[in-house]
């Protein structure tokens, strides 16, 4: 069988002509390319992005690890991205990190184990100083919104005075990822970070700039008169509070759609401070205490003068007086001959005062007023038929709530408090959901890229076998045709050669009858499929291909 076919093959090439053979030979060829291109294409990898933005240290030792561990790896954005196929990004990415890459384009305390023998005090001071550097920057490297960071560290020399001694300045560049931004919570973790790592170093000497040069540690005044978000986040947190107790205490009433309430806050941030001394009123001697009493007496008076006989008598304690010592005014004491011509007397009393020394210092954050607006849907009333209807609030359910909300915010009307209740039907259009489309969906998108690659092939494999494999083959039908024409010549030249005989057997008189027209053609073909069984065969081919 395989005999006949390759003879039935050489026959059918050497009746092609030489623009038919090459004809042929460019569609097979095209045919094979097109099958062998496919084949390439639906085993190409789908490529992913490994690392992006990476230094050229890095992204040298990136792809001398790619090619030991015999992956493949193409750049893309300029190369500014390395990438990889997608089923062996996260395995490279892993096999990578136990090599210790990226290394981000710094150096950390690695830079200590090498160390020279005989380097300097001041070349292992700026190796540790970059040690240090490096590692502060591959830890601010961590948070999600930042990319890359660098950080500069003032470390100034000890000295043993203490009025030489200088404190130490950081400075850290951040260069943060598109579209994302760092909160002041974020920044002042970055400074505390840097802060605490170093000795001696403050959290206001420490500087945060990102990328476009803007200041991120902005330092406040020392009287804190600037604007802090934590203030902002305090009053948000505190009219939050106030809502949940209105919606908490009124759902049950009228449940959770049919309530909405906001409140404003005015809070107080002043810091004030504040020391009084008073002073009570003068009290009676013996409701107070005596803090000091003085007593003091003067006697002036004359005839002051020694008596008595001198000696041992004289030198003896006196005799008990039997007469008062103080005389009258001008009276002369005969036993001590003195005369009192004044007498003076002054006493002093000091009592304490009742004095009291108050210092208050007034909390921050006070609510000086409140503004609350509550809006309270009307009933939904069903009837037995079926019937929606609304119902506004009464009064007495007005007052109730009134009443609830006061007790549950601690209404105070002394500091200006104001409750605004509103009563009115609410919209109850319901914000529609919009659900991704299926055409829309990554999975979805995904597989139509794969159905589309194939049916790409499918498309492409079809033209150029239907235009142009078919039409070389269809060329062979020519010399087909031609032979089919003389086949026709043929049969007709005997037919009139039939005829020419019967005329001349007439006029001569030995006529024989004439055989039926498809008796004779029946029988030329018979002598042609014997003479030639190639025509035949091409004859057939014609009828089966529907060129009858």
């Amino acid at each position: 069988m395989a005999e006949q076919v390759n003879i039935a093959a050489g026959t059918l090439l050497n009746q092609l002509t030489l623009q038919q053979k090459m004809g042929l030979g460019v569609g097979v060829a095209a045919l094979i390319a097109l099958i062998a291109g496919a084949w390439i294409w639906g085993q190409t990898p789908d490529y992913r992005v490994l690392y992006s933005n990476l230094s050229d240290r890095d992204g040298g030792a990136i792809i001398d690890s790619l090619q030991q561990l015999n992956i493949p790896y193409k750049f893309a954005d300029g190369g500014g991205a390395l990438m990889v196929p997608s089923n062996e990004v996260h395995e490279a990415r892993l096999k990578l990190a136990g090599q210790g890459l990226p290394k981000g384009g710094t150096v950390g305390f690695e830079l200590m184990e090498n160390q020279k023998f005989g380097i300097t005090q001041f070349a292992e001071q700026v190796n540790y100083q970059r040690a240090l550097e490096g590692e502060l920057a591959r830890s601010v490297q961590t948070i999600g919104a930042v990319a890359a960071a660098r950080v500069h560290l003032a470390i100034p020399k000890p000295s043993v005075f203490i009025k030489e001694q200088q404190k130490p300045s950081a400075s850290v560049v951040l260069t943060l990822r598109g579209g994302r931004l760092l909160d002041s919570s974020q920044v002042s973790a970055i400074v505390h970070l840097i802060s605490s790592s170093v000795p001696d170093l403050s959290a206001k000497s420490v500087t945060v700039v990102d990328q476009d040069g803007t200041l991120l540690s902005a330092i406040q005044d020392e009287n804190g008169t600037g604007l802090d978000a934590n203030q902002v986040k305090y009053v948000q947190q505190i009219e939050q509070n106030y809502i949940k107790r209105i919606e908490a205490i009124l759902t049950p009433l009228y449940g959770s759609e049919n309530v909405r309430a906001q409140v404003t806050a005015n809070i107080d941030f002043a810091r004030i401070e504040q020391t009084a001394e008073t002073y009570k009123p003068n009290q009676s001697p013996n409701e107070s205490s005596i803090r000091s009493q003085q007593n003091v007496e003067t006697l002036n008076g004359s005839g002051l003068s020694a008596s008595g006989v001198p000696g041992a008598l004289s030198n003896q304690p006196p005799v008990p007086a039997t007469a008062p010592i103080v005389a009258t005014p001008g009276a002369i004491n005969p036993a001590s001959s003195v005369q009192l011509d004044n007498l003076h007397k002054e006493n002093t009393v000091n009592y304490e005062l009742d004095r009291t020394i108050s210092h208050t210092v007034l909390p921050v954050g006070m609510i000086k007023r409140l503004s609350i607006a509550v809006v309270v849907n009307n009933h939904k009333m069903t009837d037995a038929k079926g019937k929606v209807s609304f119902k506004p609030l009464s009064d007495a359910e007005k007052t109730q709530v009134d009443n609830l909300i006061k007790d549950a915010v601690g209404f105070d009307p002394r500091r200006g408090d104001s409750l605004n209740i509103q009563n009115a039907a609410f919209n109850d259009e319901k914000e529609v959901e919009t659900e991704v489309p299926l055409w829309k969906q990554p999975d979805m998108i995904e597989l139509a890229k794969q159905l589309g690659k194939y049916l790409i092939i499918t498309i492409v494999m079809l033209i150029v076998v239907f235009k142009i494999i078919k039409p070389a083959f269809r060329s062979l039908q020519p010399s087909e045709k031609l032979s089919e024409t003389e086949t026709e010549a043929a049969l007709a030249a005997e037919q009139g050669a039939l005829h020419t005989e019967g005329a001349a057997e007439e006029a001569t008189g030995s006529y024989k009858p004439v055989v039926p027209a498809y008796e004779q053609n029946l029988q030329i073909a018979r002598q042609i499929a014997q003479q030639d069984p190639k025509i035949v065969a091409s004859v057939i081919k014609e009828w089966v291909n529907g060129n009858e």
